[in-house]
């Protein structure tokens, strides 16, 4: 198994339309392992990267109803997250797998995002928003995944180009400048596919 980690500089930031088109166009399996919160249907990621790849989404580890950290959302729901619950699944071919917000986010208490990517030590990629602050949050993220030894296979923008701001994280980051989803006004499985193969180079994720 060939395993990529999705995680981000914030919340609501493209990172799971992104990881549907990351997942769909690997022909890989998704994983959320904590989702916290759900639509007004009860639809999370989950439910989003599916119909927007097409491709088989497994049953996260810890489903919490809670729209907030994990960590918080577990104790209000009244949940005990167990560490060795979040072990990376086993499946045929690559698996997406997402993180939630971004790297620095509690799991629990003791257990923060990044942690547990170091834990699985496969590579990530970094999902960054190109408006103000991206710079700074970008950053800050990179050094919190490299002080823990989390291999990166670099950075994934969502938005409008900001040039600048795009080159100035790759070169004083020290990362790869993977690619730039543009905000699609139609959002389907097709203009998603669409886009990212027109931005990404699918060789840069394998």
């Amino acid at each position: 198994m060939s395993a990529v980690i999705v995680t981000g500089t914030d919340t609501e930031i493209g990172k799971t339309v992104f990881s549907a088109a990351l997942t769909g166009a690997l022909g890989a399996s998704y994983w959320k392992p904590v989702q916290a919160g759900t639509d007004d249907e009860g639809h999370g990621d989950a439910e989003t990267v599916a119909r927007l790849s097409g491709r088989p989404v497994l049953p996260s580890a810890y489903r919490l109803k809670t729209p907030c950290s994990p960590h918080r959302a577990a104790e209000i729901d009244g949940v005990e997250i167990d560490r060795d619950r979040l072990a990376l699944p086993q499946v045929d071919g690559p698996l997406v797998a997402e993180g939630a917000g971004g790297v620095l986010v509690p799991v629990t208490r003791r257990l923060l995002f990044a942690d547990l990517f170091a834990h699985w030590g496969r590579p990530v990629v970094l999902v960054a928003r190109t408006g103000l602050g991206t710079i700074n949050h970008s950053l800050l993220s990179i050094e919190a995944l490299r002080s823990r030894g989390v291999p990166m296979l670099g950075v994934a923008f969502v938005g409008d180009a900001v040039e600048d701001s795009e080159a100035t994280i790759a070169a004083i980051g020290g990362v790869k400048r993977l690619g730039r989803l543009p905000r699609l006004a139609d959002l389907t499985a097709k203009t998603l596919a669409e886009a990212f193969a027109a931005n990404f180079a699918v060789e840069d994720f394998r």
